[in-house]
């Protein structure tokens, strides 16, 4: 069994003396003071998470034993996905470092595609733009995503020597203030904090798809400029803006966001954001009320018109700034990569509660809510993921933690 995987599930998993995982038990030390364990929220989330670690383990076992064995996944290659606060520092280091080293190495995509990209980082920023309108509101969303996200993985440990595994952010533990969050207090280990503080800044408004429906009208934070410490205070964003919503000045964007536009990146940490839309309540309730794959992606991501952004939408313009609140480029802000993983992560714990009928659910089109009008996702319909990762891949071997490239987890 793999070392890293071996020691982790030594001191959170209950292990056979011969070393296959039979049932999981993950006990997290951050929920050991809660008053009420049994209806908070928190710790619903912790044993949703839990089961699905369970199944999985399950599941790989079984194959072991002969049922659809699947040897490019087993309990010897499992990774496990962590927590950024379970991270002790020097992980934390390393995988700031990795992603500093991506942003230093040159871009794969031609210039003739996208002049802005200047590093193998923009590699990542340029595909999200130029597919934006592809994999948002589409029957592609979250398998693309989670794709995308085991891309960059892949890269930061191949093309960077990075040892460890893409960590997730936990947002629900953030939601009394984000400028405490580790992942964003501006310390050496965390992935920058807060913008320089502008104030009288007027509040956001968020089209809602229909022009029937009022605009969201949102706070601003609590920065706005650039960022001022931490690992990334002079990383260059290159690309965008090309949807970027700017307090008071709504939708924001250059003629060509793929051309070269470089620029700080600016963050704004918005509290009450993130504690109206991706608090422990809200999550739990995405998963548990989510009766089918249309319910969960669409309530994820805010169904048009309903007021609310989603889990999605709520993480992303809760770090604001630019080009946290760009729709089309934020992967150019470094905390896109946690936030997604976080997605991912329910994702997987709704799948595991019935994988019968869940693991290779699809419902949407390849089109921005269908328009235009466009044919259906399946199984067979393939992705891809531009200069990142040449060629493509049907949705199918991209619907299960567990199968095609994918081998890993959450913790």
């Amino acid at each position: 069994m793999d070392l890293f995987l071996c020691g982790l599930l030594s001191s959170c998993l209950l292990v056979q003396t011969w070393g296959m995982p039979t049932q999981a038990r993950y006990d997290d030390p951050l929920l050991s003071s809660l008053p009420d364990r049994t209806e908070n929220a928190a710790y619903q989330l912790h044993r949703l998470s839990q089961s699905a670690l369970d199944q999985t383990l399950g599941g790989l076992e079984g194959r072991l034993l002969g049922e659809v064995y699947q040897p490019s996944c087993t309990l010897e290659t499992l990774r496990v996905r962590r927590d950024w606060r379970a991270l002790t520092p020097g992980e934390r280091r390393a995988y700031i470092d990795a992603i500093l080293c991506l942003q230093r190495l040159p871009p794969q995509t031609p210039a003739a595609l996208a002049a802005g990209a200047k590093t193998r980082y923009d590699d990542f920023v340029a595909t999200h733009i130029n597919q934006t309108w592809h994999i948002h509101r589409t029957g592609t969303f979250l398998a693309w995503h989670r794709y995308f996200i085991y891309t960059f993985e892949e890269a930061l440990k191949n093309e960077c020597g990075y040892n460890g595994d893409l960590p997730y952010w936990n947002w629900g533990a953030d939601v009394d203030s984000m400028e405490l969050s580790p992942l964003f207090d501006g310390s050496d280990t965390s992935l920058s904090g807060n913008g320089a503080f502008i104030p009288n800044q007027p509040n956001l408004e968020i089209p809602l798809g229909e022009t029937s429906v009022p605009p969201l009208i949102l706070p601003p934070g609590t920065g706005g400029g650039c960022v001022t410490s931490g690992p990334f205070v002079n990383y260059t964003v290159a690309m965008g803006p090309s949807f970027l919503y700017v307090p008071g000045a709504g939708v924001t964007r250059t003629s060509n966001p793929l051309d070269y536009n470089p620029r700080c990146m600016k963050r704004d940490l918005t509290t009450s954001i993130l504690r109206d839309n991706n608090n422990y309540t809200t999550i739990v309730q995405l998963i548990q009320n989510s009766p089918d794959i249309w319910a969960f992606e669409t309530t994820a991501q805010g169904a048009p018109g309903n007021g609310r952004l989603g889990v999605h939408g709520g993480g992303h313009l809760a770090m604001g700034g630019d080009p946290g609140r760009d729709a089309d480029a934020n992967p150019g802000d470094p905390g896109f990569w946690n936030h997604h993983a976080m997605i991912d992560r329910l994702w997987w714990i709704w799948q595991s509660l019935d994988l019968k009928n869940r693991e290779f659910a699809i419902r949407g089109t390849g089109t921005f809510l269908n328009d235009p009008v466009s044919p259906n996702t399946t199984l067979d319909t393939h992705v891809n993921v531009g200069y990142v990762k040449r060629g493509s891949i049907a949705m199918r071997e991209i619907m299960s933690t567990t199968a095609g490239p994918f081998c890993y987890v959450y913790l």
